[in-house]
């Protein structure tokens, strides 16, 4: 319970610190008090429509993609496991290029976050599809990265086709994740399939627990593992696809959170979803501020600030679980 309170803590306080780092020398009283200003001003304008969705979405997307990446572990029983091996990621990805190559998300209202939700949701029908119902978890794993392999390619060939070098440029961008000009549309957005997806795969707590003891000593206890594949499948999609569909391609939070954490749980399934989540807020939300206090100018992308700091410690991750190996 210690370890919940200080994260939660940790999430508070970074919230607040998201809010008053800016370019802008503006004291943090006065920015906090601007939130709640019925004034049109130039600084109440810029906490309520541009930092205060952001600092949400940091939590909301944080939060989700560790909470999925703990889940997905726990199913795997594989700490090198992560949200986006399901292929959802790339899938969301590809229908959010198509909707920049085609104009679409030029043209229609939300509708390159649209577009991505509807390439998630093709890329978990196609994964659930040529896993099968009886399927295993290397099933699934093997699904997940032909998906991920055909959506891949997919987005190179449109990245290849791009009618002008405006879209390529904006393609490319895109994928780099970011939480920059985002409003509280894409906040009401993505929360509803963030909140869904964890609900439904929170169903699955006990089931988890039970499967550390052996897939055998899972059915023998009356756990369904058909159904809870199911149920974790469906609900990390609707995770991925809701945060890849408005923050973009944001990769390692689900892969190094839990691990960092899971020495402090016990290994414990059940609870490492929930401090992986509080983990997942904390380490987007530093993220996020990086990235606007290093190279403020330079429109620095928050995928490439957690792949900087995530790709080190997966590597760490190959390299002890290779040492521990007979």
């Amino acid at each position: 319970m210690r370890l919940e309170i200080g994260l939660g803590l940790g999430v508070l306080g970074l919230f607040v610190a998201s809010l008053t780092i800016g370019p802008a020398n503006v004291p943090a009283i006065d920015s906090l008090q601007a939130l709640f200003d019925n004034s049109f001003g130039p600084l109440t304008l810029v906490m309520q429509e541009i930092r205060l969705p952001r600092g949400l979405l940091a939590i909301t997307a944080g939060a989700g993609l560790g909470f999925a990446g703990a889940a997905m572990q726990g199913y795997l029983r594989n700490p090198l496991a992560e949200p986006g091996l399901i292929g959802v990621a790339s899938s969301a990805a590809l229908g959010a290029v198509l909707a920049i190559h085609s104009g679409l998300a030029a043209n229609v209202f939300l509708g390159l976050p649209l577009s991505a939700l509807a390439g998630a949701l093709v890329g978990v029908c196609l994964v659930m599809a040529l896993a099968g119902p009886r399927g295993g978890s290397l099933t699934l794993i093997l699904a997940g990265i032909a998906i991920s392999a055909l959506a891949g390619a997919l987005t190179s060939l449109a990245l290849n086709l791009s009618p002008n070098p405006f879209a390529a440029n904006e393609i490319v961008f895109w994928m780099m994740g970011s939480l920059a000009d985002r409003s509280m549309t894409h906040v009401w957005l993505a929360l509803p399939f963030v909140v869904a997806g964890a609900v439904v795969i929170a169903m699955t707590a006990r089931g988890l627990d039970a499967l550390t003891l052996g897939e055998d000593a899972a059915e023998t206890m009356g756990f369904d593992l058909s159904r809870l594949r199911l149920l974790i499948v469906v609900g990390t999609a609707s995770i991925v696809g809701g945060v890849t569909a408005v923050a973009g391609a944001i990769g390692f939070v689900g892969l190094v959170v839990p691990h960092i954490l899971r020495p402090f749980v016990g290994a414990q399934p059940s609870r490492l979803m929930w401090s992986s989540a509080l983990g997942g807020a904390i380490m987007l939300q530093l993220a996020d501020i990086a990235v606007r206090v290093i190279l403020p100018t330079r429109d620095l992308k928050l995928g490439v600030v957690t792949a900087l700091v995530g790709a080190p410690l997966f590597l760490h991750l190959i390299y002890k679980t290779r040492r521990e190996l007979p």
